[in-house]
């Protein structure tokens, strides 16, 4: 072990408060900056809200998809068969937030971890003669702190970008942080941006029984997806009503009463009751004396690390969304733990993005892991192909569902696994067996000749690895 026992983390988010936990298992003292509360955005704002909203949208997806098929029959045959209410969804949301962040803080309190509640930036003094740092902590009350810190870990996070022209009202046009307020369904919900944000929000309040616009700048939603797994989705939104708008770039939003208009790059204005704002993210390092400290960014504003977490200034590490890495809470916990290992001197591997999987969070869900069929394209990765669509499987029949698919990319020679994508409901839990083979390097035919259960979605994982066998015997025999 080196040195190193001070350790002062400024944000607790997933990057912040995995890192404490594993500093402070490692010996270290332990202090956490934060301004909001434990779990940062991705538990208060982001990921656990949205993903319970999308919960509820779920259940009504797939009910609303399937009852009838399934021969289930209701007393009432309303126009609809169930509604929401959405006042009450949202109060669910904050409570589980909530609930989640006073878990988190109790698990970092009980490892000896020391929290203050403020706004922490990197001294003006820069490193000391032992090799320490300054951090300033601005506490609630406006006093201001200092602590020596041996190593630093940043991991502030990132907040909604807005537009010049679209301010949110936090009523009527708004951030993906502000739509937990609404205690009404907005009407006609138009989202503006088609990432995985946009999407993910517009799916579910479409399933809610919102009429949704999604105006996308891009050919097709989820521009940086699964080409084939993108056009699933799209073909699902507009079958369900929803109205995509492609190549339409939104140049400013203005509310009008108790209206919205959006007004878009060819002049077309489209009206709604309320607008959602999903146009990226800015990173949370205005202010903090990171360049005065020799912590390099990018043109982003995002803080540049290397694979173990490191910044261009010694004893000052970066973690989460602040580093624009990969935007993700598992990502930003495991670079938090990275540099955790690296500056207390435990071993450490560097982080490895060919193996992290992620998830769209849409119906049907949208799971990937490894490389893709635009590394294939491009000549990245040497590899080959199956998709198999869902509508083969037995289990996929038996409960009605019609769109999706599975796909595997393995290396022609080897056959060895080096991606894949899941396209189905519930894809987030699908995709585990493949991130296996990719994490440790299985074959096709290891993962054909595992045994799964029948009659299961994931017996076409499989399936797809024993085609991807017999192709790649087919190939060598000629």
């Amino acid at each position: 072990m080196v040195d190193v026992t001070r350790i002062v983390i400024i944000g607790g988010g997933p990057g912040g408060y995995e890192a404490a936990l594993v500093a402070a298992q490692l010996g270290a003292e332990v202090t956490v900056v934060d301004r909001d509360g434990l779990g940062g955005s991705a538990v208060l704002t982001d990921c656990v809200p949205s993903k319970t909203l999308i919960a509820t949208a779920e259940v009504m997806t797939g009910f609303d998809s399937s009852y009838q098929e399934l021969g289930i029959t209701l007393a009432c045959a309303a126009e609809r068969a169930i509604s929401v209410d959405l006042g009450k969804v949202n109060r669910r949301v904050k409570r589980l937030a909530i609930a989640q962040s006073h878990d988190i803080t109790q698990s970092v309190t009980r490892s000896g971890v020391t929290i203050l509640r403020g706004t922490g930036r990197l001294g003006p003094g820069g490193q000391a003669v032992d090799g320490s740092r300054e951090v300033l902590v601005e506490e609630s009350d406006g006093t201001v702190r200092s602590l020596r810190a041996d190593a630093v870990l940043i991991a502030t996070g990132a907040h909604p970008r807005e537009l010049p022209d679209a301010r949110p009202d936090g009523e009527r046009i708004l951030t993906w942080t502000q739509v937990y307020d609404l205690d009404e369904l907005p009407r006609e919900l138009i989202v503006v941006g088609s990432g995985v944000t946009g999407a993910e929000f517009a799916g579910a309040y479409q399933a809610l029984g919102s009429k949704v616009t999604l105006v996308s700048s891009r050919d097709r939603v989820l521009p940086g997806e699964d080409p084939d797994a993108a056009e699933v989705l799209e073909d699902v939104f507009r079958r369900r009503g929803m109205n995509v708008m492609s190549r339409a770039r939104a140049e400013a939003v203005k509310r009008v009463g108790d209206r919205v208009e959006v007004t878009l790059g060819d002049g077309t204005v489209i009206s709604g009751t309320h607008c959602l704002m999903a146009v990226g993210s800015i990173p949370n390092t205005a202010d903090m004396g990171l360049e005065e400290a020799g912590v390099k960014l990018n043109d982003w504003g995002q803080v540049q690390v290397d694979r173990v977490s490191r910044t261009s200034a010694p004893g000052v590490y970066a973690a989460g969304d602040c580093t624009g890495v990969f935007m993700l809470a598992s990502v930003a916990a495991m670079q938090g733990r990275i540099a955790m290992y690296h500056a207390l001197g435990d071993a450490v591997q560097p982080l490895n993005l060919k193996t992290v999987s992620s998830n769209v969070f849409t119906d049907p869900e949208i799971a990937t892991v490894g490389y893709t069929a635009a590394d294939v394209s491009c000549g990245k990765m040497d590899a080959v192909e199956v998709k198999l669509p869902l509508r083969g499987n037995p289990r996929a029949k038996m409960q009605g569902i019609r769109d999706g698919f599975v796909k595997l990319f393995c290396r022609p020679g080897t056959g060895i696994v080096v991606g894949g994508v899941v396209v189905a409901p519930r894809a987030s839990e699908l995709i585990h067996s493949i991130s296996l083979a990719v994490d440790n390097n299985l074959t096709v035919e290891q993962v054909a000749s595992a045994f799964t259960v029948y009659p299961s979605v994931s017996g076409s994982t499989a399936e797809a690895a024993r085609q991807l066998h017999i192709r790649k015997r087919a190939e060598s025999e000629s």
